[in-house]
């Protein structure tokens, strides 16, 4: 049986080309970067040129770019950071609650330490309206953290309407773009972001690794402490092979973003349309269009997401109920609960993502396996038969 791999959003398989590039600093390239002599050079010399494909790709300055060991540590690096090297200036950030679990946890720590959170509401779509945040601004205001497109239910959020709000006030503007970047244009002065998190895992980059952009002059404290690495900004022996594989799966999704954001649209829509249409009370959760290319959240009716997933796995198929981070939680689904669904719909939902290997006999494979589990569920489903009463 061949199996369908659908959640490209919690992460990807390695592309061939990028392990290639990674190989020889596993064996043959593994000095130490902090090394004088040439092996050692040899590795900070691909480190460097790693920086450098990262920031072209994002519109940065390579010295403005920290590698790290992927998105929770530079969610946690932005918030942390800043929030300590500003505590003098005010101790108020504001973000909202439909945030990765990186940033919302973060949030809680630093409120337990004394500093005020604010989380500004979400639509139905789950779009968060610049206007709220500006209102939510106050004199001791130090940071505004908004993701630029959400794992879940894939609503594109307007950061760059955000960071014109930010700037003017003299704000520090992170998000978390994780999901986008290598899969939608991003470039941090367009978008009017200070701080910026990416993680190599979701655009067929290793495990492990990825980068916080931090422009020049934000003033943001240390989050590891030790050596002189990274300008002194992340402490610890750099992960060479990640590093340079990160660059490279960087590259590769430059090249391929615009071609690959076409088709995956096409794809994303077929599922969409074809689960619409093949099976009643389904609705698409997150906004319409102003979405990411490769992810389709449906609520269906009268089941649960879970033993729908675990159904489509005995048929070859894998598929989420929500966030990787979260997905061993009973608890239900935040961003869908600050979207306003109600409970039976957080818990009837599915996240199919889309990636590189997904091909149009797939889409037709899914919809057509996932109606007839759907069908076979409701048929011994109690609320189902509640509904028919």
């Amino acid at each position: 049986m061949r199996r369908i791999y659908l959640d490209y959003a919690a992460t990807t398989p390695v592309d061939p080309e990028v392990v290639k590039a990674m190989s020889s600093f596993f064996t043959d390239t593994f000095g130490n970067p902090s090394g004088t002599y040439s092996h050692g050079q040899e590795a900070k010399e691909a480190i460097e040129g790693a920086r450098v494909r990262v920031s072209e790709l994002i519109g940065a300055e390579a010295d403005e770019i920290v590698f790290t060991s992927g998105g929770t540590e530079s969610d946690n690096f932005a918030l942390v950071g800043v929030a300590y090297a500003n505590q003098a200036k005010g101790n108020h950030i504001i973000t909202t609650p439909v945030e990765h679990h990186a940033v919302t946890e973060t949030c809680k720590y630093l409120e337990e330490r004394g500093f005020r959170i604010t989380y500004v509401p979400v639509d139905e779509y789950g779009l968060v309206d610049p206007s709220d945040m500006e209102k939510a601004i106050t004199d001791d205001t130090i940071l505004i953290s908004v993701m630029h497109a959400n794992n879940e239910m894939g609503t594109i959020e307007p950061i760059a309407e955000i960071g014109k709000i930010a700037k003017a006030r003299e704000i520090y503007f992170h998000t978390d773009a994780v999901q986008t970047v290598g899969h939608l244009p991003v470039d941090v002065d367009e978008l009017g972001v200070d701080l910026l998190s990416l993680s190599a895992h979701k655009f067929y980059g290793p495990k492990g690794v990825g980068a916080l952009y931090i422009r020049r002059g934000i003033e943001i404290a240390p989050f590891l402490h030790g050596g002189e690495q990274e300008r002194r900004r992340r402490a610890g022996t750099e992960n060479v092979p990640g590093i340079v594989g990160l660059g490279r799966a960087i590259e590769l999704a430059g090249q391929e973003m615009d071609k690959e954001a076409d088709r995956l649209t096409c794809l994303r829509d077929k599922l969409i349309k074809g689960i619409l249409e093949r099976i009643d009370h389904t609705r698409l959760n997150g906004h319409p269009s102003m979405r990411l290319p490769n992810n389709v959240n449906m609520s269906f009716g009268f089941l649960e997401g879970e033993s729908i997933v675990l159904n489509l796995d005995l048929e070859g198929i894998c598929a989420s109920t929500g966030s990787a981070c979260s997905s061993a939680s009973l608890e239900p689904s935040h961003v869908l609960s600050a979207m306003g669904l109600s409970s039976e719909q957080v818990y009837g939902s599915v996240r199919f993502s889309l990636g590189k290997w997904t091909s149009e006999e797939m889409i037709e494979r899914v919809l057509e396996v996932l109606t007839k589990i759907v069908h076979k569920l409701r048929a011994v489903s109690p609320l189902m038969q509640e509904n028919r009463q």
